[in-house]
């Protein structure tokens, strides 16, 4: 099986190395950034399964970055930072980071927290396609297929409709698709997986897949 990748965006020498030399003790693929001016570029060029990232960097910010980064890429992105306000928090989920540690922080749960994003991101059952009632959902590329449309799907439109995939036939809980989505609600608004149901409605419909998620008032959502 071929190991994980993941970017290191850190500009502390000694932490890049500290994480480079954990991350690889564990079987993981390591890259870090040294040019903070090709950040971007290097992201698409690596192509990292999950990216550790710092927001105080030279030039562009860790918030701006991931920003960016989530235009072109579904990788999970974990904040690793010395920033430990609520707002600097707030603003990382808002912006489509996935997990938020605080330096000095704790190796083990470091990577505990890794591995449970990849689990989730890619999922090992050994299945890269789902099939469903006439359409497929494309694990890796994280785009549905029906009757020769492709949709491509944002990163947590997909993992709605693969929570929904995996359970279907079954009423999905709002509170289990939330807790599923994103590990900290504090500060997660419930509109939100409503605002990423409806648009997942506008693009099946816009193929001619009307109907296909269907709600249970007051309590979830299921196909």
């Amino acid at each position: 099986m071929t190991a994980y990748k993941i970017m290191i965006i850190e500009d502390d020498p000694l932490i890049r190395s500290e994480l480079r030399a954990m991350l690889c003790g564990n079987g993981y693929d390591t890259s870090v950034v040294s040019d903070f001016g090709m950040t971007i570029e290097d992201v698409k060029r690596e192509a990292p399964q999950l990216i550790l990232l710092d927001i105080k960097l030279p030039g562009e910010n860790g918030f701006s970055l991931c920003s960016k980064i989530r235009t072109f890429s579904n990788a999970p992105i974990v904040f690793v930072t010395s920033c430990s306000t609520d707002m600097d928090e707030l603003n990382s989920i808002m912006l489509g980071g996935d997990a938020y540690i605080t330096k000095p922080y704790n190796t083990a749960i470091l990577l505990a927290k890794i591995a449970s994003l990849l689990k989730r991101a890619y999922p090992a059952d050994g299945q890269e396609i789902i099939v469903y009632q006439g359409t497929s959902l494309h694990l890796e590329s994280s785009r549905l297929e029906f009757d020769g449309h492709q949709i491509e799907l944002t990163k947590n439109e997909f993992k709605i409709l693969y929570y929904l995939y995996k359970n279907a036939g079954k009423i999905c809980l709002r509170s289990d698709l939330i807790d599923f989505l994103w590990d900290n609600q504090l500060y997660v608004d419930d509109n939100a997986l409503s605002v990423n149901i409806n648009r997942i409605r506008d693009k099946l419909s816009a193929v001619g897949l009307h109907d296909f998620i269907n709600t249970k008032h007051r309590q979830g959502y299921y196909i």
